[in-house]
């Protein structure tokens, strides 16, 4: 069996690049900690520029700017993290020397990227990543994102991987290229990573539904959403596993009263000879610059809502003291 985890938002800046500084790297996944050790490979949005360029981005408004030191990159280790989707609204939050030393320090550290590059080429490339062992699998990333059109690579340019969310025949063409590019490095598995949509939403609207069937009807076999900061429901589609939004896993968010983005889950797909054949989801609270596994009324709170969310999918789940699974048969 082949075991994929994959989080949502990992923001390692402000707040939390001050916190690390006196902590251990592992001390910010807590006791989840174990649960990414047995996977056979890990997947997170990396949303920050890891860089020492203090120089923010002023081209267009933003409100927030995401930064952490180079050295937060030891907290990705500690947890053995794989591959960084780097699709997202926050990559070049510090300029493009952000992003270019953001790249740097990864390739320095073993992880492996996608979805950024100093040019739309290398933005748009698959990251793949080889799996050895009893669990042996080649696994491709691609990651894109329709958040910030003023990051986008181009020919000439650093920046991110950007796709509008559409069923027009240029978006497909490009999705299409993107499998056959990472079908054709010998990928097992492809992963279709996004971070699209806006913040705090519950449910995926039908347009962003449409858009994640055809992602896997071209060929992609995981659908890795992100962008609302909370989770939302699971569909499984032809035997794939759409997850329409992952949350947030660390950060030092506000937290908003109702729709607790402090509360996500850690999201673990396993495969039986390329088919999906289970999905465990533990429920995990959020404080600045950690994560632990839910208890109590928290877990109950979290279980609830994604039992509710995944059946509106006629995905359903059954529920442990920590876990809840779906699976086939």
């Amino acid at each position: 069996m082949f075991t994929l985890a994959l989080t949502g938002d990992v923001m390692l800046g402000r707040l939390v690049n001050e916190r690390i500084k006196d902590m251990r790297p592992e001390e910010a996944w807590g006791d989840v900690l174990p649960h990414l050790a047995q996977a056979d490979l890990r997947i997170v949005n990396l949303e920050c520029a890891l860089t020492n360029h203090l120089q923010q981005w002023t081209r267009t408004e933003k409100m927030f700017h995401f930064r952490a030191d180079p050295e937060a990159v030891r907290v990705l280790q500690a947890a053995h993290i794989d591959a960084c989707a780097l699709a997202n609204n926050h990559t070049l939050d510090y300029e493009e020397q952000g992003l270019l030393d953001t790249l740097r320090v990864l390739d320095a550290s073993g992880i492996r990227h996608a979805g950024a590059g100093a040019n739309d080429k290398e933005a748009a490339a698959p990251a793949i990543i080889e799996v050895e062992g009893s669990s042996s699998c080649r696994v491709a990333l691609l990651s894109y994102t329709d958040n910030e059109p003023d990051f986008a690579a181009t020919a000439k340019h650093p920046g991110t991987n950007y796709l509008e969310i559409s069923l027009q025949q240029e978006a497909l063409t490009r999705i299409a290229n993107g499998i056959a590019q990472a079908r054709a490095q010998g990928a097992d598995l492809v992963v279709f990573s996004n971070h699209w949509g806006a913040n705090f939403v519950e449910r995926p609207s039908a347009e962003f539904r449409n858009f994640a069937r055809r992602v896997i009807e071209l060929g992609a076999d995981i659908y890795h959403g992100h962008s609302a900061h909370i989770c939302q429901g699971i569909e499984i589609y032809r035997g794939k596993p759409i997850l329409y939004d992952t949350g947030n896993f660390i950060d030092d968010y506000a937290v908003h009263p109702l729709l607790r983005n402090d509360r996500s889950c850690l999201f673990k797909l396993m495969f039986e000879h390329g088919k999906l054949c289970r999905i465990e989801m533990l429920p995990v609270s959020l404080s600045v610059a950690h994560v632990a596994l839910a208890r109590g009324k928290e877990f109950e709170a979290i279980s609830a809502r994604m039992e509710m969310l995944c059946a509106e999918f006629g995905t359903r789940l059954m529920r442990t003291d920590e876990r809840l699974i779906w699976q086939t048969g």
